[in-house]
């Protein structure tokens, strides 16, 4: 089994998100920050169940996608690193990745 582990940046990204979806409901806010992190649990069993980040080609940076959410993530040896959370239409942010 595989370690999650979050990058500050990531939870910063989730954060935003949540702000920004608390001004039209805070169930719905709170609830998409629940999924998210179900979403990453599964990653523990299953570490190879998200694609290749198309924009990158590395096949140890990988992506899920919850709604309109990418969810970007790095396997490192037993662990899994969440990079980012960003929405579909935005372009990946620089983030550090091990090589």
């Amino acid at each position: 089994m595989s370690k999650v582990l979050w990058m500050p940046s990531a939870l910063d990204d989730l954060q935003g998100i949540q702000a920004f979806i608390s001004r039209d409901s805070v169930f719905y806010a709170n609830k998409f920050v629940d999924d998210v992190f179900a979403a990453t649990e599964r990653l523990e069993r299953f570490p190879n169940i998200g694609r290749v980040v198309p924009e990158l080609g590395i096949e140890t940076v990988r992506e899920i996608v919850y709604g309109s959410y990418r969810i970007i993530y790095e396997l490192i040896s037993n662990k899994v690193q969440v990079l980012a959370v960003i929405h579909g239409k935005m372009l990946l942010p620089n983030f550090e990745y091990e090589n």
